[in-house]
């Protein structure tokens, strides 16, 4: 299983091209991935890379939420798989982002490669750098999720003895 883990910036050459970080390359030649999907992501201003073998597992997880006989599923389906494109990095390691693309993320001559998990997503220089959250909502958040796991009034019950 791939998981993809960093923050690499990367320059954009004039025609579009970027280096896929080598960290990330290595994974995915050991997966045997040859193939990869970029679309842009469903709620951020970024592109998301899916190795092949990720996409179909994604478009099945979605299939699988949908029925082809309603008219809003179906728009759905068609909204996420019409706007990717498949790419496969040339000899050197390198895809070509569209211009419609890097217009899209506001993408210009810097951009980082995050690995999230079994994916790679693509930020502008400048969006990456500002904080997805703030600390204290990261820790609220973070503590919300994992913390106490639903033990809040045995912790309260400590706490008073």
């Amino acid at each position: 299983m791939i998981r993809f883990l960093g923050n690499i910036e990367v320059k954009v050459d004039v025609k579009g091209r970027v280096f896929i970080p080598a960290c990330f390359r290595k994974q995915l030649q050991s997966a045997s991935e040859e193939k990869l999907i970029m679309r842009k992501d469903i709620f951020q201003d970024c592109l998301v890379l899916y190795p092949e073998s990720v996409w179909n597992e994604e478009l099945n997880e979605l299939r699988s939420k949908l029925s082809k006989w309603n008219n809003k599923h179906q728009l759905i389906f068609r909204q996420f798989v019409s706007d990717v494109e498949v790419l496969e990095p040339d000899g050197n390691g390198r895809i070509l982002i569209s211009k419609r693309y890097l217009q899209l993320c506001n993408i210009h001559a810097i951009v980082k490669f995050i690995g999230i998990d079994n994916k790679i997503e693509i930020w502008s220089k400048e969006k990456a750098e500002q904080p997805f959250m703030s600390s204290k909502e990261f820790g609220e958040a973070m503590e919300k999720l994992m913390g106490n796991n639903g033990n809040e009034k045995e912790l309260k019950d400590n706490q008073n003895s």
